[in-house]
């Protein structure tokens, strides 16, 4: 999928509902990269979460990142929350873009599940202003031609998006080559978004509380 028209987005640094920077849980975690800038916080960051926060399958995506940080568990957009507060509580500012991706992009991670799992999922896919440049957490380890090398992402196993931009491309564009193509998968470009908490607003989780609530409940307890 070749990306359409997308709106512009400013991004910012500032905390939001989900994005709740300034508490004192997140701040001492962020303490821990405090003396590195740029690129290498924000790989320093992404490795802190990693080793804190447990992946599981987990539905709320206006979970505060406080309280990810405070379960030690999240699912792969909760995590990438957490890199986004942590990113904007040392002034690099962030914005997401919004990809409607079909849901059976899960099925080979969930193969006796399929019929549970929602046509379209919506994912925020975060970016972050460095030189001047808003780079992908695509990016955030090299260029995707560079990555590519590390071989496809195949979701099955315990790596998840989250893991996997530390290792391999994780290309929604169609970019790269057919072996990390995920284009495929996007039904929809929903655009740029100054945060993750305005993306939801406009379009909505992915689950109605009605079902997230329950399936919540009973997916968190799953290891990614």
């Amino acid at each position: 999928m070749k990306p359409g028209s997308r709106r512009t987005a400013a991004g910012g640094t500032a905390a939001t509902p989900i994005l709740d920077w300034r508490h004192p849980r997140v701040l001492e975690l962020l303490d821990e990269a405090r003396d590195l800038d740029g690129r290498a916080f924000l790989i320093a960051a992404h490795r802190l979460v990693a080793a804190r926060v447990r992946p599981v399958y987990a539905m709320n995506e206006r979970r505060r990142i406080s309280t990810t940080l405070r379960l030690g568990q999240g699912s792969c957009s909760q995590r990438l929350a957490l890199l986004e507060g942590l990113a904007r509580g040392h002034g690099i500012p962030t914005r997401v873009r919004g990809l409607l991706l079909d849901g059976r992009f899960w099925h080979s991670r969930f193969p006796r599940l399929r019929a549970l799992i929602p046509r379209q999922v919506i994912l925020a896919w975060p970016e972050f202003l460095l030189d001047d440049r808003w780079v992908p957490v695509s990016e955030l380890y090299g260029d995707l031609s560079v990555l590519r090398a590390g071989g496809r992402f195949t979701n099955t196993a315990g790596e998840t998006l989250f893991d996997a931009v530390a290792r391999t491309a994780v290309d929604w564009d169609g970019a790269t080559c057919s072996a990390c193509d995920l284009s495929g998968h996007v039904r929809a470009d929903l655009g740029l978004y100054d945060s993750r908490d305005k993306l939801f607003d406009e379009h909505g989780q992915t689950l109605c509380a009605s079902v997230r609530v329950p399936a919540d409940l009973i997916m968190s307890r799953r290891a990614a």
